[in-house]
């Protein structure tokens, strides 16, 4: 019994001290500094993943614009990894801001390519993020006619009323917007018609295994007809596999998302 017990404390103390667990949960901590020190130095950039078209020559539609930092070692990290800890946080704004910036830096240099980039809805009303926004829709090569904000379900929702009324006064600038993760939060169909999203991402729960997922079958082509039945564009996300693609195609979907057709890169 003796033996036992000291084995399990043993085994506790070296689940403790394991390099990898611990180097896991310092990370985990110090990401509100990773992210404020990569903000202040300026360590931001955006990748790209196409979206392509649903014929049969998948021509790329638009680009979307994801964020990444970089630490001090100058690994890129996902966003997943710290925007669910600091986008309810003025450091969330901030990332919103840079993301808007980069994007509208890329769409001049780049003037055949449009791009889409993630929006929350609380940096509606940051100023900053606005005078950015302003700034970019007064250059003469027309940006807003390229530019694309994606907002999630969840996003909408919370500010629903702020969403709306910003999408009215955009649209005659020409930008595009794009529900993102549809089908998996808050928004329920009667109230798509208040919104003027001009294209829907159906979430990757529903694409993943669809050709062989019968389940995923009935709900990815009734989110296909909710969208068109509004006027919207169709687009899949996280599509890898041909046979996904293929019966995605069959369903009537307008674009395809994923890394079937590309990773994110850094270059456009």
């Amino acid at each position: 019994m003796q033996n036992t017990t000291r084995g399990l404390a043993q085994s506790e103390e070296q689940e403790l001290v394991d390099p990898l667990v611990y180097a896991m949960a310092s990370r985990d901590a110090d990401v509100p500094r990773l992210v404020r020190d990569a903000l202040g130095r300026g360590r931001g950039q955006l990748v790209f993943q196409p979206v392509v078209t649903a014929d049969a020559d998948s021509h790329v539609a638009f680009y979307e614009g994801l964020i990444r930092l970089s630490d001090e070692e100058g690994r890129l990290i996902p966003a997943a990894h710290f925007m669910p800890m600091v986008e309810d946080t003025d450091m969330g704004r901030e990332i919103d801001c840079l993301s808007l910036e980069l994007a509208l830096h890329h769409l001049r240099k780049n003037p055949g390519v449009r791009l889409s980039v993630n929006l929350s809805a609380r940096s509606i009303g940051d100023g900053e993020w606005r005078r950015t926004l302003d700034r970019g829709l007064m250059d003469r090569i027309n940006l807003g006619d390229r530019l694309i904000f994606e907002i999630s379900e969840t996003s909408a929702m919370l500010l629903h009323e702020n969403v709306i009324r910003f999408m009215s006064e955009m649209q005659p600038k020409g930008i595009g917007f794009a529900l993102d993760g549809f089908g998996a939060g808050l928004i329920a169909f009667r109230h798509l018609k208040s919104f003027f999203f001009d294209l829907v991402k159906i979430h990757k729960s529903f694409v993943r295994g669809i050709d062989s997922d019968p389940d995923n079958q009935v709900l990815a082509e009734a989110l296909i007809h909710v969208a068109h039945q509004f006027e919207m564009f169709a687009v899949a996300d996280g599509v890898e596999t041909a046979a996904e693609a293929a019966f995605l195609q069959e369903l009537g979907v307008d674009c395809l998302q994923g890394y079937h057709f590309g990773v994110p890169s850094l270059e456009l």
